[in-house]
C-alpha cells in the first residue's frame, strides 16, 4: 500500500534546493548548521513529521514553514527531532574534579554573599546538571554556600525526560556504584530515578543559546557548563553563543567546554586556565 505516491517504509525525498532552504531557516533560528553531508539525516528525521501533517513532499512542508501561522511552533518540533542528545552521568570526570576541587573554592573566595549561580547550557536529558548537584552535595559544598543550578536545552522532549529524572543503564557508564546507591532509587522496571533531594536542586527551562535577548534574562552567572554542544554550530554561530556566555558571566567566572571543543579562533576574551585537574576558561 502506498500513500501520496511513496511507500510508508521509505522517506520522502528531500531535494537539494529544499534542503538548502530548510537548513538556512534552521540556522537563522537556532545557529545550528547542517553540512551537505547531513541532508539524509534531515530527510530521515523530518519525513515522518511531514507525513504526520499530510504533506507528500518537502516542498509543501517548507511552504508551510514559511507561511503558516503555526510555523514557530513547528520549528520547535523540528528542533526536537534534529538535535542530538547523547550524554551520561559524570561525563569527563577530570573536568568535574577540577570544578569541585578548584573552581568552586576560587569562586567562593571572591564572594561576600556565598551564593553560586551555575548554568548547564545544552543540558539534554539532565545527566549533566544532576551530576553537578550530586557532586556538590557529596563534597559537602551545600553546607558552605547556596547553589542555584539552571539547566536548559532547545529540545522540549529531552527536557521532559530531565524533569522526570528516570534513566536506563546506558546513562551510568561512568557512575561510581556508591554515588548511584546514594542518589538514585531503582524502579520496578529496572530504571533508576534521581532522588527528590537532587531533583529539587535543579531547575529546567527551554532556551535557545542563539537567542541573545532570552539569554540576557538569566542575569549574572558564576559558572557556565556548555560541553559537547557548540560542535553543532558553525564558527559565526559559535562566536555569538560564546559572546552570550561572556556577557552573562561575572568577572572571574568560568566557562567549561567539552574536551573536543576550544575557543581558538572564536574568542580572545577568555583566559585559558591550566588547573591541576584540567583546563578551563575564565573571564
Amino acid at each position: 500500500m502506498t500513500t501520496f505516491g511513496f511507500s510508508l517504509n521509505h522517506h520522502i525525498e528531500l531535494p537539494d534546493d529544499v534542503f538548502r532552504l530548510l537548513r538556512e531557516q534552521i540556522y537563522k533560528r537556532s545557529g545550528i548548521w547542517f553540512h551537505d553531508s547531513s541532508k539524509y539525516l534531515l530527510q530521515k528525521r523530518l519525513s515522518p513529521r511531514a507525513r504526520e501533517l499530510n504533506f507528500d513532499s518537502f516542498q509543501k512542508y517548507f511552504y508551510f514553514l514559511q507561511y503558516d501561522p503555526r510555523a514557530d511552533a513547528e520549528f520547535d518540533q523540528i528542533f526536537d527531532l534534529v538535535t542530538t542528545n547523547e550524554t551520561y552521568f559524570f561525563r569527563e570526570p577530570a573536568q568535574l574534579q577540577a570544578f569541585i576541587e578548584e573552581v568552586i573554592p576560587d569562586v567562593l573566595s571572591r564572594k561576600s554573599v556565598k551564593k553560586v549561580r551555575i548554568w548547564s547550557a545544552g543540558c539534554s536529558s539532565g545527566e549533566e546538571p544532576y551530576s553537578i548537584a550530586m557532586l556538590l552535595d557529596d563534597a559537602g559544598w551545600y553546607e558552605h554556600a547556596a547553589f542555584e543550578i539552571f539547566a536548559s536545552d532547545i529540545n522540549q522532549l529531552v527536557l521532559q525526560k530531565a524533569r522526570k529524572g528516570t534513566y536506563r543503564e546506558n546513562a551510568f557508564r561512568a557512575t561510581d556504584g556508591k554515588l548511584r546507591a546514594k542518589y538514585f532509587t531503582r524502579q520496578d522496571d529496572n530504571s533508576w530515578r534521581v532522588n527528590d533531594e537532587v531533583r529539587n536542586r535543579v531547575s529546567f527551562g527551554r532556551l535557545n543559546l542563539y537567542d541573545e535577548a532570552r539569554v540576557f534574562l538569566l542575569g549574572h552567572l558564576d559558572i557556565v557548563f556548555c560541553r559537547n554542544v557548540i560542535i553543532y554550530f558553525d564558527d559565526a554561530s559559535k562566536k555569538v553563543v560564546v559572546n552570550n556566555f561572556y556577557n552573562r558571566l561575572v568577572d572571574g567566572g568560568y566557562l567549561l567546554l567539552g574536551h573536543s571543543e576550544s575557543l581558538i579562533s572564536l574568542s580572545a576574551q577568555f583566559k585559558l586556565r591550566h588547573l591541576k585537574n584540567d583546563m578551563v576558561y575564565q573571564k
